[in-house]
């Protein structure tokens, strides 16, 4: 066996013995294969010399004629797949008397196994954290550095690979994943893991100089919490300009870990002024604390908890107004049109906010809180929701010695039939203090519930409100609502033309209005009256009179047109024309004639 070391030259000698001690030439061929056992004919010509001493040519390999008995073979700047088995054949040529030449003698040598023993690159490896996450969405840099460099000729080229490895608990089986790797000519194949995300550009994988290779994790999350290595690779270059991977070396693993907390949000909402009456302004402040959340930004939003006999709201809780994370206020379900301006919400400090609601009224009374939301910065330059939080309730509660307001629904005829009109009154009564007409105004609504038990939702009908603007409803039928105000405290609402989808419970709900002595006027709670039940039947009479009278109106319009037709066609049409009988004259003959 012959060991050579790649990219040096293997020298091989083909010595050829013979008993003739006369003229002859020796013919040369050199030969490799990858086994011992393969045939000639599958054997790899090399390079050859005939019996003229002619040499076939080679840019790699040379052969050269020693010595009378010898031709020595020399293959130049040898690599790993020149390994195999070399042997030559030789052949002794003769001259003839006519000058020619015979071949008298052929044999063929033992293979020799060569072994050329790969040139692997010295070189380390280290892995180091440049940036290390602290919280969640921090970005992450990694740098694999060649070091220590040796035998690293420029027929040498280095690639990366980086892995992912997950951190469990006990004796559970560690998986590596492939982020990216690269192959000789540098491009970068993405694994599973990390492909959509470097597509999107949340992870960049880049060369920093010519031996550190880094990964970047523009927004680490918990899910990338784990050990990270890399492979360096040395790729040489062959003869034919392909490269072949010749060593791998491991890095030591570098964690990416940080302690995570529960987010931590408390909310304290104070009264600034603990006394005030309906008219003045009311205020608060909400005052906000957060731990292990990143540069926090909070959105708040004022809630209100009115009582039940509030219809507007039926499940208690009404969003008034709000203040995102960027300072953006909005009104959410302010209705009130006489105070578009009543409510202002702002940011005092960064971890302070203030409420104000202006010229209070009797139907603001309630529960407020402050509902804030802490953000923290996400990827992208977008905002990710921490943690949510409640504040106390701050109690709105007017003590006042006013009128007590009542509402009822009478009818005089709550049965009725279908094109009738239908009158429903809404009667108001107060009691307490008596109060002058001009002080008293109220918004009316009338609603209709379409079923016997009350469990359909209700349909606004129409509404009048205190300065007796009537507003209706879009209706399908052609029954039609008339809505007006007959006294101070009576309301009457008119179905005109009733039909059969009119039937339901009717009833109105009043809100009124007081003016203060100070002359602002003053919103007093909801009255919801207790419903009536309109029945709409159908008239059998005037249902079938019509359809009877058009009958019988049809029926003697068809039986006249027919006795006409009849009588045309018999007059005109059908009589035959009678033919006069002929009457022959004839002269009577004499017997002489005859």
């Amino acid at each position: 066996n012959v060991s050579v070391t790649e990219r040096d030259s293997l020298d091989l000698t083909c010595n050829i013995t013979t008993d003739r001690s006369g003229i002859f030439q020796a013919e040369v061929m050199w030969y490799f294969s990858v086994s011992p056992d393969d045939a000639l004919a599958d054997a790899q010509l090399l390079l050859s010399v005939d019996h003229d001493s002619v040499v076939s040519d080679s840019t790699l390999i040379s052969l050269s004629h020693v010595d009378r008995n010898s031709y020595r073979l020399l293959v130049r700047d040898v690599a790993v797949e020149d390994s195999g088995y070399y042997f030559c054949q030789a052949a002794v040529w003769v001259p003839l008397h006519n000058g020619s030449w015979q071949k008298v003698v052929e044999r063929t040598s033992a293979p020799v196994n060569v072994v050329v023993t790969a040139l692997e690159p010295d070189y380390e490896v280290f892995l180091n954290a440049s940036k290390t996450p602290k919280f969640s969405d921090d970005p992450t840099e990694l740098n694999c550095m060649i070091t220590n460099a040796q035998d690293t000729e420029a027929n040498i080229r280095f690639t990366v690979s980086w892995y992912y490895r997950q951190h469990l608990l006990g004796d559970d089986a560690v998986t590596e994943e492939l982020l990216a790797t690269m192959d000789a000519d540098w491009t970068l194949l993405l694994g599973d893991r990390s492909r959509e995300r470097t597509q999107n550009g949340e992870i960049i994988f880049f060369k920093k100089a010519v031996d550190i290779f880094s990964l970047r994790i523009q927004w680490t999350s918990e899910s990338d919490r784990g050990d990270y290595f890399c492979v360096i690779s040395a790729w040489s270059k062959h003869r034919n300009n392909s490269w072949v991977k010749s060593k791998d070396v491991i890095s030591p693993s570098v964690s990416v870990f940080w302690a995570t907390q529960d987010y931590t949000l408390t909310v304290e909402a104070v009264k600034l002024k603990p006394f005030f009456v309906a008219g003045h302004t009311f205020e608060m402040t909400c005052k906000v604390s957060s731990k292990n959340i990143k540069t926090p930004r909070y959105s708040v939003l004022i809630t209100a908890e009115k009582p039940l006999t509030d219809h507007s709201n039926p499940n208690g809780t009404t969003r008034i107004i709000s203040l995102n994370q960027d300072s953006v206020v909005r009104l959410e379900d302010w209705t009130d049109q006489t105070r578009v301006d009543g409510v202002v919400l702002e940011k005092v400090q960064e971890n302070e906010f203030r409420y104000r609601m202006y010229q209070t009224q009797i139907s603001d009374a309630g529960l407020y809180r402050c509902v804030v939301t802490a953000w923290s910065p996400g990827g992208g330059g977008m905002w990710r929701e921490a943690v949510n939080g409640l504040s106390n309730p701050i109690q709105i509660d007017f003590q006042t010695s006013g009128p007590v307001f009542n509402a009822s629904v009478h009818s005089d005829n709550p049965t009725i039939y279908q094109g009738e009109l239908a009158d429903l009154l809404c009667v108001i009564t107060t009691e307490g203090m008596a109060l002058e007409p001009d002080d008293m105004s109220f918004d009316v609504s009338w609603f209709a519930v379409r079923s016997f038990a009350l469990d359909r939702e209700p349909v606004l009908l129409a509404s009048l409100d205190r300065r007796g603007i009537v507003t209706q409803s879009r209706r399908n039928g052609s029954s039609d609502l008339s809505l007006e105000r007959i006294s101070p405290l009576e309301f009457r609402l008119r179905v005109h033309g009733c039909e059969d989808h009119d039937f339901g419970n009717h009833y109105c709900v009043v809100t009124p209005w007081v003016r203060s002595a100070t002359g602002v006027w003053q919103q007093e709670p909801d009255i919801k009256a207790k419903p009536i039940f309109l029945s709409v039947k159908m008239d059998v009479l005037n249902a079938f009179k019509y359809p009877l009278l058009i009958g019988i109106s049809l029926a003697t319009v068809i039986g006249l047109l027919s006795c006409l037709i009849g009588y045309c066609s018999s007059r005109w049409c059908c009589k035959k024309e009678v033919q006069e009988t002929r009457r022959e004259r004839r002269r009577l003959m004499s017997m002489e004639m005859d």
